[in-house]
């Protein structure tokens, strides 16, 4: 799925770079297994889709962790096309496509989660979370796809993660998705901005 990486944040890149001896490691193992860097797309979708059951049933902490544990396969797969020297156009497809799916299934959890316990602060900001994530990268796509760059920002998809699952761990999940629901939007803005002055320049 080396496809998406001709694009990389520096927070992704940064981690990328640190980690690449542990990442490929853990994917030429797994790909002496059998596996594809397509299995480890949508084994993070199945524990992503763990991890929101056990927000809903209130189990904060070890949702946290399971997506935490979860948070890396993307890093992994990605070693993994690259061990294997192939770009699949699909894989990359598949791979941004599973992205959206798992951050918005743990933000549906919360979601779930707030209305349970009678949260409407929580389950607004979680709402307004889930547009911030959703406009971030339909942003970024569809200035792309208009020959603009658009992956500015001081929130990308890591750095909401990274909150979101130290929100989880620590039961602080009110605070968590306050920070991204308002800096995701931010970063959604600053996107358009960044748009609005190439269209200008240009």
């Amino acid at each position: 799925m080396t496809g998406r990486e001709s694009q990389k944040k520096d927070l992704e890149s940064l981690l990328r770079r640190v980690f690449k001896n542990p990442l490929d490691g853990i994917g030429a193992f797994l790909l002496k297994l059998g596996l594809t860097p397509n299995h480890i797309t949508l084994l993070g979708l199945l524990g992503n889709i763990g991890a929101a059951i056990l927000i809903g049933m209130g189990q904060l902490r070890w949702a946290g962790l399971l997506a935490g544990l979860m948070a890396p396969l993307d890093a992994v797969d990605g070693a993994m096309a690259r061990l294997r020297g192939t770009s699949s156009k699909f894989g990359a497809f598949l791979d941004s496509t599973i992205d959206r799916y798992d951050e918005l299934i743990l933000l549906a959890g919360l979601t779930f989660h707030f209305f349970k316990i009678g949260s409407l602060a929580g389950v607004m900001l979680t709402f307004a979370a889930a547009i911030g994530s959703v406009m971030v990268s339909y942003t970024r796509a569809r200035a792309e796809a208009l020959g603009f760059q658009a992956s500015v920002g001081i929130l990308t998809r890591v750095g909401r993660a990274i909150v979101l699952v130290i929100g989880l761990l620590f039961a602080q999940a009110l605070l968590s998705v306050g920070i991204i629901a308002i800096l995701a939007n931010i970063t959604a803005i600053q996107r358009i901005f960044a748009v609005w002055r190439q269209s200008k320049a240009g």
